[in-house]
């Protein structure tokens, strides 16, 4: 009789379980340090020479990842200055960024839709504080990240 109480309960929590999607919104997010971070406002920018801006915002931050082309593939942070990963806060006037040698991480461009004007990926990296301020700590962890038919507009 246990085993098949045991047998049903199990038959139960795995049909309750699911793992439809609901919503395919547009979007921006991740873990910043540990924490969850949805961007509020998003888009990319397609630049005249290829390279995609990746930017999202809440109130008081802006993250922003550049490329150095729309062709989906893995674009590795911390080699140079062409790719880059950006992460201010406008309330504490903290910087973090990636750069020549510094910071390290990645931006994988999955899908990059020209039909609707979209662009899908991953990212994730450390950057630290540019010009040392107090106001942050040293170094901003971004994991996890993931950026979902985000509207591309191009950049005047």
């Amino acid at each position: 009789m246990k085993k098949i109480a045991s047998l049903l309960l199990f038959v139960v929590v795995s049909l309750s379980c699911t793992t439809d999607v609901t919503h395919n919104d547009p979007a921006i997010e991740g873990l910043k340090d540990g924490d969850r971070w949805r961007a509020r406002d998003i888009h990319v920018e397609l630049l005249p020479n290829q390279n995609l801006r990746i930017i999202g915002q809440t109130r008081y931050e802006t993250l922003t990842l550049v490329t150095t082309n729309k062709i989906p593939m893995t674009y590795t942070l911390g080699i140079d200055t062409a790719v880059t990963a950006t992460f201010a806060d406008s309330q504490t006037g903290v910087t973090y960024a990636t750069g020549f040698n510094v910071g390290d991480g990645e931006i994988v461009i999955k899908d990059y839709d020209p039909v609707q004007m979209t662009v899908t990926g991953t990212f994730r990296f450390n950057a630290p504080n540019v010009g040392d301020n107090p106001a942050g700590g040293p170094v901003v962890n971004f994991q996890y990240g993931n950026f979902y038919k985000v509207p591309v507009i191009p950049a005047l």
